[in-house]
Parts: C-alpha cells; sequence; structure tokens
C-alpha cells in the first residue's frame, strides 16, 4: 500500500499539524511546493472559517499531469475518506494542485451534521463552482440531502461516503464532462485503500460504517444506513501496515464505535484485545462511543485500558442531555443514569482518566428543568471535554418537525453552559500542575511543538532542548517518512535553520501551566 505524507500551511507558515478528538471544520495541508508564499491547500479546508483565498489566476497548471484539489470537513472518518480519495487520485496518475482554479478537477468532502457546518459546505461548494473547473462533492451531504447539493451545484457529480472505491470512475467521467452520481451504500469495507495520511504520525483507520441507532436529531444515519463493521483481520494488518509507515496515533473511528462488531458476532473490547498485541511503538485513541451498547463491555474495556500502555486514556461517550425524558425524545436508546455509571467504573479505576462527551442545548420541548438537569449532571461528573451544540433540525430527521424552542432562551441556556464548561476544564486541567511524564510529539503549530500524555490531554511545550532538533537528509523517495530538502517545509530553530523538528519525538515534561483549552510544559530531560 502506497503512502506519502504531507504538510500543512498557515497563512505562509510552514508546519505541520495534527487532527482534533473532535469535529473538525478547518485544516490546510500543502503540497511539497511552497512558491512564492501562495496558501498551498492540497487535501482538506482552508485554516480560518470562511476565510478562503483560492488564488487569483484562472487556468490549469502547466503539466501533462492531471491534477486535483480536495477539501475536507467534519469528523475524523470524513478525513480519513480526504486520505483514501487523495491516495486513490495520486495512484493513478494525478498530481496535488496548489490551487483550484489551477486543478484539472476539485472535491469536497462534505458534513452535514449541523445546520451551520451545512452552510459552510453551500458556500465552499459555491466557491467551488464558480471557476467551471469539474467538481466531486463527496461525503454526508449528497447522501442526506441530494435536492439541496444539485439544487446548489446542478452539474457537479455526487459521491457518498460509502461509494469512494467508485472514486477514479467518478473522476475521469466528470473530466470527460459526464455528470455520475453515486450514492448507495456498497459493501466495501475502507480498509487497505492507498492513502495519503494527513498527519505523518496519524494513521486513521475506519473500523466500521453507518450505526444501529436511530436518534431523531441525526442526519448522519441517513448518509450512512445501517451498521456494516469491518473484520477484525483486515483491520490489524491496516495497523501493522501504518506502523511500519511511521504512525505513532493509531486513531479508530467509525459512526460509532461502540456497536462495532455486533453484525459480525464481536464487539469493541475484543478488538482492542486484538490491537494491543500487535507490536511496535505506537498508541491507540479510541473514538466515540454511544453509552447504550458499553453497558455489557465495561469490564472488558476496563481491563484493556487499565493493562496495555497501548491505548490513551481517553474515552469519548456522548451523553446529549441529562434529561431522561429529552433523552426519550432524542431516542438516544440509553439513560443518563447508564452515562454517570459509565463514568463512575471509568473515573474509579482511572481518576485522570480523559473524558468527553457531547451536549445538545434547547432540544424540542427541553424545560428549564431538563436543562438544569444536564447542568447538574456534567457538574457532579465533571467530563473534561464536553462538546456543546445548539439544536439545529436537520432535513429528513424526525426532530426537524418538532416544535423548537425559543431562539432567545436558547442563547441564554448556551451561554450559560458554555460558562460551565470553561470552569469544569480549567478545573480538571488544573490537577495537572507540577506532573511529570512522556508526551508523544504528534502536532507543530508555528514553531510550537504540541503533544499529548497517555491521558491524551494536549500539551503545549514552552522549553525544549536541542535534542528535539533532528538532521534531516535529503530524500526523494516518497516512501520516506516526512523527509524533504526544501528548507521551507519545516520549521526551523532561530539558532540552527539547517534542523527541521520532526514529530513522533516522546519527551519528559514538567507541567508548568493551563488554561481551559490545554496543558503548558517545559521538558525537563
Amino acid at each position: 500500500m502506497t503512502q506519502n505524507n504531507i504538510n500543512f500551511n498557515i497563512k505562509g507558515i510552514t508546519t505541520f499539524r495534527s487532527l482534533k478528538p473532535k469535529l473538525i471544520d478547518n485544516i490546510t495541508l500543502l503540497n511539497k511546493d511552497n512558491r512564492n508564499n501562495e496558501n498551498l491547500s492540497i487535501n482538506q479546508s482552508q485554516i480560518k472559517s470562511g476565510n478562503t483565498d483560492d488564488g487569483e489566476v484562472n487556468g490549469q497548471e502547466n503539466d501533462q499531469e492531471p491534477s486535483f484539489w480536495i477539501e475536507g470537513y467534519g469528523c475524523s472518518a470524513s478525513f480519513s475518506d480526504v486520505e483514501m480519495i487523495a491516495g486513490q487520485l495520486k495512484n493513478n496518475g494525478f498530481k496535488i494542485s496548489n490551487n483550484p482554479n489551477k486543478s484539472s478537477i476539485n472535491l469536497i468532502v462534505t458534513c452535514s451534521v449541523k445546520d451551520v457546518t451545512e452552510h459552510k459546505m453551500i458556500h465552499r461548494i459555491k466557491r467551488l463552482s464558480e471557476n467551471n473547473k469539474p467538481l466531486v462533492i463527496a461525503g454526508c451531504l449528497p447522501s442526506a440531502d441530494l435536492k439541496l447539493v444539485e439544487k446548489i451545484s446542478p452539474n457537479a457529480s455526487l459521491m457518498g461516503p460509502n461509494s469512494i472505491d467508485k472514486t477514479i470512475e467518478i473522476v475521469n467521467s466528470a473530466l470527460n464532462g459526464q455528470k455520475t452520481i453515486s450514492l448507495q451504500n456498497s459493501e466495501l469495507e475502507k480498509i487497505d485503500f492507498p492513502k495519503i495520511r494527513i498527519n505523518p504520525i496519524i494513521s486513521i483507520i475506519q473500523i466500521a460504517s453507518g450505526c444501529l441507532s436511530e436518534c431523531s436529531f441525526c442526519q448522519t444515519k441517513l448518509a450512512k444506513g445501517d451498521l456494516q463493521s469491518y473484520r477484525v483481520g483486515r483491520i490489524l494488518n491496516q495497523i501493522r501496515q501504518d506502523v511500519i509507515t511511521g504512525a505513532k496515533e493509531i486513531w479508530l473511528t467509525s459512526t460509532d464505535n461502540g456497536c462495532y462488531g455486533r453484525d459480525i458476532g464481536t464487539n469493541l473490547a475484543e478488538l482492542l484485545k486484538r490491537c494491543v498485541e500487535i507490536e511496535g511503538d505506537f498508541k491507540i485513541r479510541v473514538g466515540m462511543m454511544n453509552p447504550m451498547y458499553l453497558r455489557d463491555m465495561i469490564p472488558d474495556l476496563l481491563n484493556t485500558y487499565l493493562n496495555s500502555n497501548k491505548i490513551f486514556k481517553f474515552i469519548h461517550i456522548p451523553v446529549q442531555s441529562g434529561s431522561e425524558i429529552v433523552l426519550r425524545k432524542m431516542k438516544r436508546g440509553h439513560t443518563a443514569k447508564t452515562f454517570k455509571e459509565i463514568v463512575r467504573q471509568f473515573r474509579e479505576n482511572m481518576p485522570d482518566m480523559t473524558i468527553a462527551t457531547d451536549i445538545i442545548t434547547g432540544f424540542p420541548d427541553e424545560t428549564d428543568d431538563d436543562f438544569e438537569l444536564t447542568l447538574k449532571m456534567i457538574t457532579d461528573l465533571e467530563p473534561d471535554i464536553i462538546n456543546s451544540s445548539k439544536f439545529s433540525p436537520r432535513p429528513g430527521t424526525t426532530a426537524s418537525k418538532m416544535k423548537r424552542i425559543n431562539h432567545e432562551l436558547l442563547l441564554k441556556r448556551s451561554e450559560r453552559l458554555h460558562n460551565i464548561i470553561k470552569q469544569i476544564a480549567k478545573k480538571r486541567n488544573a490537577r495537572w500542575l507540577n506532573w511529570e511524564g512522556n508526551i508523544l510529539i504528534d502536532e507543530i503549530e508555528n514553531g510550537l511543538l504540541k503533544g499529548k500524555n497517555q491521558y491524551y490531554k494536549s500539551v503545549i511545550i514552552k522549553e525544549f532542548k536541542e535534542n528535539l532538533l533532528t538532521n534531516i537528509k535529503e530524500d526523494n523517495d516518497s516512501k520516506s517518512s516526512f523527509t524533504k530538502s526544501n528548507k521551507n517545509i519545516y520549521p526551523t530553530s532561530s539558532n540552527n535553520h539547517k534542523n527541521r523538528l520532526t514529530l513522533g519525538n516522546t519527551i519528559k515534561v514538567k507541567i508548568t501551566g493551563y488554561s481551559n483549552h490545554m496543558l503548558e510544559g517545559i521538558q525537563i530531560t
């Protein structure tokens, strides 16, 4: 399997940038050239929301090879799709373009989880349609709302999240002026596709598509359909291959990791037991798991988390509300009591465990009492990360037909919730002051090193030693691990411009500061 590593660009400053463990709306990737400090996006969206510079010159790049530009939005599964689409194109003779106005064809992998996100998608689709280049719209939005997408861009070809095996066929047809629509869920397993990793040390591996839930507010089920778990052996082989090619973080992702395997006679706990047996220096980040599927797995999950240093002590279990009445209207399939019990068991066994959850504010008919129950729950349990969003009706869902609460009331509740979230996050981060231990450097942004400790806490390194500066030799072999000769590709030390900061180092740090967002530290060995 061919894999290439690529870099990122922020307003002309070239740097590596990693993904965050939540919805990701804006990431820019670079081509391996940095001519004239252009905003060189190749794989995914622009860094700043709504502020994109697509360049000034129309026309195609002066090269016989066809070229492509690709943007991606949404969750880690969407970015995995970006990697695989880009990998297939590169393997079939396409090169990555510097500019959507100069490419042979443009692609966008969309998200439809919220109306705010949908508005961003509409804006980007319109912008990419302006230059009359062939356009392929992929991801959840065309599958969830075909009429909307065709209204915005009638001539674009459309590809669903489970149709990426049709990438080359769809792209070639679009280049020949033929519109293609492929939204059906094929039987493909998104394993062993060639890919271009967004971050050279992070491997995003999809373990399933679709889910078993029937949440009344969620449009993702409409886009991705019922659960299709991928076979354990193929997932393990993918991890082995990615570790060999330099991956240090393995992200296991899907629509809902909690229900993984229930259609093929296994479960997530069994998969993780097999994953941690793989040899190599890497850690696994387990993606979102809905609470209703975890109850019978808790003992096995706890055992694996406790006894393996290959799993980040991080768990993302979205509760959405602390009110049993609201949860029933959401058709979540779990109770607030179930969520509380899961958190209790993990915290009793691992007090420093990083727990993430999601909250929807202002679900239809949510009363003041319902909202207060949510506030009490998060105040009592203190999840480290709380991803909060205001309810937005998604077309085709049951909740979109329900009566919405007053908008001003929604804003007041949201503001109050966010204030409490900040307080909780800062309190949880304060526990880490003066902690000493190892972190894995998985991000370099504007010359600052960032990493994760074993509990997946983000740490900015304020002071580091010169032994982190590694000479990178010129290497024209694209299979090598992020080595390039161009001195503009990597951030450099002001004291040694011949050296390059590299990702994937493990260093020992002491935490010297904190905020509600992250920790600050200095290297101590």
